[in-house]
């Protein structure tokens, strides 16, 4: 399976003191690279997430930002007695020292930061959530990319088969530049000296121009080798896995090819045929750098 490097999921999960949202964005990216970005308190859990993303994920730039809110439980809370104390104590000192102050009421104690105690989430409950959710984020990113990644097969497999038609429709074209080069060349000289004898060593310096000739727009090996990298990418398509850095190696040398044929080129159709498989190797080489 050809896997995309872009994706993006989304897991939550609400716990009796908190909730939780993890979120997972992926672009393409030489590397693996990930970012976390959490509150402090889940700071003791990176390792872990990183090692989930790593033995999923082997190439681009994935950003991993956790919402945690914490709430309080109301039914479960209690007062926290150092508070209240303090409380209390500042509450006589400030009635002493300003008899026409208004005392605290029970509303106010209430409201207090902090006077109420309210159980927090275990750590062990803590890392269960969390790896359940970066296994469900994870799980869906991944098929967001397979998804994304078979657009981009179907993509790629379409331009080799416009490459494959231009290589083929070339073929023909070098013979027939050696003919008329050959008949072009004969007929000047042919007009220029009727001299038999002459004529007789004129035909062996056409030969070896020909030759020559032959030899300067011969594109036999590019023609070739343009035919292998296209059954190599087919067969490596097929495949599947981590195959982009692959890929975009075979994108330098198709384009290697391409060039080589339109700088041998005499022909206006091989020139054209070769224009277009530059451009059709472009397009690839763009997309092949979301493939991870």
């Amino acid at each position: 399976m050809i896997l995309s490097m872009t994706g993006y999921a989304t897991a939550s999960t609400e716990l009796e003191s908190c909730s939780l949202t993890l979120e997972l964005r992926s672009v393409n990216h030489r590397y693996l690279d990930i970012q976390l970005r959490m509150a402090d308190e889940l700071r003791g859990f990176e390792n872990m997430l990183r090692e989930a993303i790593t033995s999923r994920l082997q190439r681009g730039k994935v950003e991993c930002r956790i919402n945690y809110v914490a709430r309080s439980v109301q039914s479960k809370a209690s007062l926290n007695r150092d508070v209240l104390q303090q409380l209390a104590a500042w509450n006589t000192e400030v009635q002493t020292m300003l008899p026409g102050a208004r005392s605290l009421t029970v509303s106010d104690v209430l409201h207090w930061n902090g006077i109420l105690e309210t159980a927090s989430v275990s750590t062990d409950e803590l890392q269960s959530s969390l790896s359940g959710l970066m296994q469900t984020a994870l799980q869906e990113l991944s098929s967001a990319r397979a998804r994304e990644g078979e657009k981009l097969k179907a993509f790629l497999l379409q331009r080799l088969e416009k490459i494959e038609s231009l290589r083929e429709s070339v073929i023909p074209h070098v013979p027939a530049a050696i003919a008329a080069y050959e008949q072009k060349l004969g007929a000047r000289l042919c007009e220029a000296l009727q001299n038999a004898q002459i004529q007789e060593i004129l035909e062996e310096r056409i030969r070896q121009e020909i030759t020559l000739f032959a030899g300067k727009i011969d594109v036999d090996e590019e023609l070739s080798r343009l035919g292998s990298h296209l059954s190599e990418m087919r067969r490596i398509l097929d495949i599947g896995g981590a195959v982009g850095k692959r890929l975009d190696f075979l994108m330098q040398e198709l384009n290697r090819e391409a060039n080589t044929l339109g700088s041998k080129s005499v022909d206006a159709e091989v020139s054209r045929s070769a224009m277009e498989m530059k451009i059709l190797i472009e397009q690839m080489r763009e997309q092949i750098q979301n493939i991870e």
